[in-house]
């Protein structure tokens, strides 16, 4: 029989191989290193775990993380406009967004984009949740933020005929963002250039 690890060690370190872009060798190193710093640094990281199941919640209207005992800054934000509805992937895309300095108005994040091959299909989206948004709240154009790539293309058209049928106007980003690709991999000035360059679809 060959040597392992005691059986927790090897559970931390298939949990850690879960995560994204952590391979077998970098879960390994993280698992031992945080068994080399002792039970302080481990506590710590428990600490924020909980944190996060207790009090983090995602906001029901928007999409975006927000404190449970709170309300949402995005969509309860005094300078926000409220005639502008921009649909993003993912919640880290609005903060991508805001940091380009030229988009001041409402988000919605749908969660993902349309991929037959990993069974996302609409009903896997907020998409409904965004048609009903745009029917009572009226906003006067939709930017649709998404990505490059051949989902992201699938998922604009998608959601763009889907709104079609409210009448509101339906805007895409345009100038600067790069084929093949999402929000994650443009830099502050592209986005601003290419909320600044949106076309109507």
């Amino acid at each position: 029989m060959s040597l392992d690890y005691p059986a927790p060690i090897r559970e931390l370190i298939l949990q850690m191989k879960s995560l994204p872009g952590i391979g077998a060798r970098s879960a390994e190193r993280m698992t031992l290193w945080l068994l080399g710093r002792g039970h302080v640094r481990v506590a710590e990281l428990e600490s924020a775990l909980a944190g996060l199941r207790e009090r983090v919640a995602m906001c029901p209207e928007c999409g975006f993380y927000m404190e449970k005992e709170g309300e949402c800054p995005l969509c309860h934000g005094a300078r926000r406009q409220p005639k502008l509805l921009c649909v993003v992937e993912q919640a880290a895309d609005v903060l991508r967004l805001e940091r380009s300095g030229a988009y001041s108005g409402l988000y919605h994040v749908l969660g993902g984009k349309l991929s037959p091959l990993d069974n996302i299909g609409p009903s896997d989206l907020r998409i409904g949740e965004l048609v009903h948004r745009v029917k009572e709240q009226h906003p006067e154009e939709v930017i649709l933020a998404l990505g490059a790539d051949v989902e992201g293309e699938a998922t604009s058209g998608y959601v763009a005929e889907v709104l079609r049928e409210t009448g509101v106007s339906v805007t895409r980003l345009a100038q600067g963002m790069p084929a093949g690709g999402g929000l994650d991999h443009v830099d502050e000035m592209t986005l601003h250039h290419a909320l600044s360059g949106r076309r109507k679809m």
